[in-house]
């Protein structure tokens, strides 16, 4: 494994900034305590219900880190004498990417921890939910990875708000089906309601991987083409 010295390297980086990690890890967890306190008795806003817009909220959070080291990487003279190293594209993906994961498992814990203290079920399978969760956390580091192959270090903010936003709005905190008509339909378009709705059908209603395998498949194809398009876009910046 080729890439295994640089994912070493940005591991350690991410667990030597214990502040950033902390807050990376906890801020969601505390998010869904003050949207507890605030919800009142709408059903929408259930632990059980807003566990996986927490989720992903937090899996933004990550895209965002991903993006910001990989772009300050690009304007040191690290990066340079990085792409001198026997590594291929997808290896450099791979060494930012992996060190990531870890942190979106101890989020999707931390969440899932605290809401069950707010009466959080999980009523079919945890082993369904988290791979749906694990593989929507790749499609955001794989966001992260473009944006950092892509932008310097300031617009990577506004990205992340664009981003942020379309999770939102995309079923996270919203409840699209009482929206209904045009907007549900554009938030169809992109893969994060198709996630919620793929881990609220197993958490609420029992729903087997038959059941939400539509709304698993089509965020498996935006996670393999946004894999894909990282890997493609490094290459690119590698022969500039």
């Amino acid at each position: 494994m080729r890439f295994a010295e640089l994912a070493k390297r940005n591991l350690m980086s991410v667990w030597r900034d214990p502040l950033s990690l902390g807050l990376t890890v906890a801020l969601p967890a505390v998010l869904l305590v003050v949207l507890q306190a605030l919800g009142g008795v709408d059903t929408f806003f259930s632990a059980t219900s807003l566990a996986p817009g927490i989720a992903l909220f937090g899996f933004v959070m990550l895209m965002f880190s991903t993006a910001m080291a990989l772009s300050r990487d690009r304007e040191s003279a690290l990066f340079s004498r990085l792409l001198t190293a026997p590594l291929r594209s997808n290896d450099f993906v791979a060494g930012y990417s992996l060190p990531y994961l870890p942190v979106a498992i101890l989020q999707g814990i931390g969440i899932y921890a605290i809401g069950a203290f707010f009466d959080l079920e999980i009523k079919g399978s945890v082993i369904l939910v988290a791979i749906v969760l694990v593989v929507m956390a790749v499609f955001y580091i794989a966001l992260g990875m473009i944006l950092g192959s892509t932008l310097d270090v300031a617009p990577i903010s506004g990205a992340y708000a664009v981003i942020l936003l379309l999770t939102i709005f995309g079923g996270a905190w919203v409840d699209l089906e009482a929206i209904g008509g045009v907007f549900q339909s554009a938030a169809a378009v992109f893969p994060f309601a198709h996630a919620l709705d793929a881990v609220r059908d197993v958490m609420i209603d029992g729903a087997g991987f038959g059941a939400i395998a539509p709304d698993f498949l089509w965020v498996l194809a935006y996670t393999l083409a946004a894999v894909a398009a990282a890997v493609f876009l490094f290459r690119r910046k590698m022969v500039e």
